[in-house]
């Protein structure tokens, strides 16, 4: 078999923080006088803080300047770390062990290309962090999805050519990032939504170990 790099986003991928991520967008909206809902929800996926806020305020028609900006940003911020705070293994959505067990029995890289700052703390609390050899976040990257930078700079760390990479992602973003970098992508979540990848499940549990042989072996 050969040795490949598993790249993982995070949210929704391996923990569902993205409900705390909704919970904190949403009372920061409320708050503003905006009605958010799950559907509005959908396009903050795989996007950045900064224009997730942009996209919330241009629901309502405000016009804000850059230091309410600032303060609201911090404040959801502040909001989705109470919320991340008390987490643990049981966030760990189904299947994602198995797969990251059967990785790395075959001693296959394993590398998180993630949009979060709060990467690593997640990946502590959950208590899976020694599963990644390297860890490329939000503190990392100046280019949001569908740049497709995180996934690069992940290869890159790996000495590892675009072509042996392959990528997990549950945003439309994060799986045209994939496929601008020229890795394969696998979509967790609804086919519908994540067409432009080369594969769909609709979580880690359907993801077999023949599945994952045939990849190994490409």
């Amino acid at each position: 078999m050969s040795n490949k790099t598993f790249i993982f986003d995070l949210d929704g991928v391996i923990v569902d923080t993205a409900k705390y991520h909704f919970l904190a967008w949403q009372r920061l909206a409320s708050q503003l006088g905006i009605d958010f809902t799950p559907e509005h929800n959908e396009q903050l996926k795989g996007v950045s803080r900064v224009r997730s806020l942009d996209i919330i305020l241009a629901l309502g028609n405000i016009k804000a300047s850059a230091e309410d900006k600032e303060k609201w940003l911090v404040q959801k911020n502040s909001e989705y770390l109470s919320y991340i705070d008390s987490i643990n293994q049981s966030e760990i959505l189904p299947g994602v062990l198995t797969v990251l067990n059967y990785l790395k029995e075959y001693n296959q890289n394993i590398v998180l290309g993630s949009a979060s700052k709060n990467a690593r703390p997640i990946l502590e609390k959950t208590g899976i962090i020694h599963y990644f050899k390297a860890i490329v976040d939000g503190n990392d990257v100046t280019n949001a999805k569908p740049d497709p930078e995180v996934f690069l700079q992940g290869a890159k760390r790996m000495d590892a050519i675009p072509s042996n990479c392959i990528v997990f992602e549950d945003s439309v973003a994060g799986i045209q990032a994939a496929n601008i970098a020229q890795m394969t992508s696998i979509g967790i979540g609804e086919k519908e939504i994540l067409h432009e990848a080369h594969f769909v499940f609709p979580n880690f549990t359907f993801i077999d170990t023949i599945f994952l042989d045939n990849l190994l072996k490409k």
